[in-house]
């Protein structure tokens, strides 16, 4: 089946070309500690064996950045780099790299005082002096706060929108079309919706798609399933990412399962979800990667699940959250949601903090707060 695809322009990746009528690009990123430089190297070069078309990589410091230049020596993949919150590692790492993410919403750590173009407007010359692609990576946990504040909190995709189409509008007055978008919740139908009105604005930017914290296997990849079958079909999407919920040595599953996914949406086999309004049970879980401050999280991601099987019937979302960046945000939408720190796990009620706990006392406090939440809904 020949797929229909939206007249995207090229972006160069490195050896790797996304948009324009290629092939869709299938990426992931490294879950080892950056500065573990053998254990990162490994770990890129197991994606890349796996057949990544681009592997990304967390840097949050100057001896991360030290540690790229080692790791950029020894692979030939094409590598992307994540800048976290510090985004003037930008000139830094962007030697070592064929693509730069930055996220809106993350402009505002540093510098505060500074408005958010003349950022902007620095990393794009940063990009171009060093033959570099960017990604805007707009996501629901972090979006710029500016354009949160004007709508209702119910609606969480509009001011994604705008972020995207704001600094769309902004790289192309400076005249660097060398970019590609991703709009990622954890919800599949807040990126289907959220992508499909981007696309419909600028059908000519290339879409980097997916579902952020999809969770453990196969829930996390039928969560994927779902976004990618409705958003691929109608020609849209240039390059996509597999976030799953495993340990480091399985992280080319997430290449594996995007590769499945693309092969049986080509080939037809896909499933009709129009609606992801599901009454049951719903565990979300960031994706194993370097941010990670303690990997018994990864653990503590499947003994959830375990533990709240019983509670499978009930409409109630549970957020399992592997680190201070995404943590804090992305619980605030769920029932409960849980961020795990290097030694405490957090645990929220929607956006009120209940406290922190150790890792080994987590689960039963949950299971009150999980009984509690399922109560209310009884009555409601």
């Amino acid at each position: 089946m020949e797929l229909r695809r939206n007249p995207t322009r090229a972006v160069a990746i490195g050896s790797a070309t996304i948009g324009a009528g290629q092939p869709i690009a299938v990426q992931s990123m490294t879950a080892t500690q950056t500065q573990d430089i053998d254990a990162t190297v490994a770990q890129v070069e197991a994606l890349y064996v796996a057949g990544a078309d681009v592997v990304r990589i967390a840097v949050d410091s100057n001896k991360d950045a030290a540690a790229l230049a080692e790791i950029r020596r020894q692979t030939k993949a094409n590598l992307a780099v994540d800048l976290q919150e510090n985004y003037r590692l930008a000139e830094v790492v962007a030697p070592y790299v064929d693509k730069i993410r930055y996220n809106p919403g993350h402009l505002y750590h540093h510098e505060r005082e500074k408005p958010w173009q003349e950022k902007v407007r620095y990393l794009a010359a940063v990009a171009r002096d060093n033959d570099c692609a960017i990604r805007v990576g707009v996501n629901c946990g972090s979006v710029d706060p500016a354009k949160k504040e004007k709508y209702d909190p119910s609606d969480s995709i509009t001011p994604m929108l705008e972020s995207a189409w704001e600094h769309c509008d902004f790289l192309d007055s400076l005249d660097f079309t060398r970019y590609c978008v991703s709009l990622k919740d954890s919800d599949p139908q807040k990126v289907i919706e959220g992508n499909r009105r981007f696309a419909e604005r600028r059908s000519d930017i290339p879409l980097h798609l997916g579902v952020t914290e999809a969770g453990l296997p196969p829930d996390g990849i039928i969560k994927t399933r779902i976004a990618f079958e409705q958003l691929i079909s109608q020609g849209i999407g240039d390059t996509i990412r597999v976030s799953l919920t495993v340990p480091n040595s399985r992280k080319p599953e997430e290449i594996v399962a995007g590769k499945k996914i693309l092969d049986d949406i080509a080939s037809g086999r896909v499933r009709s979800f129009v609606d992801y309004g599901l009454k049951t049970l719903n565990i979300i879980s960031c994706p194993s990667c370097s941010r990670v401050e303690n990997e018994a999280f990864i653990d503590l991601a499947q003994q959830v699940k375990e533990m709240t099987a019983y509670a499978e019937d009930h409409a109630v979302t549970i957020a399992v959250m592997g680190c201070r960046v995404n943590g804090p945000g992305e619980t605030d939408d769920a029932d409960l949601g849980l961020w795990c720190g290097p030694n405490f796990v957090n645990l929220k009620k929607g956006p009120l903090e209940l406290g922190a706990f150790p890792y080994d006392a987590i689960l039963p406090r949950l299971r009150e707060e999980l009984d509690k939440v399922i109560a209310e809904k009884s009555l409601s």
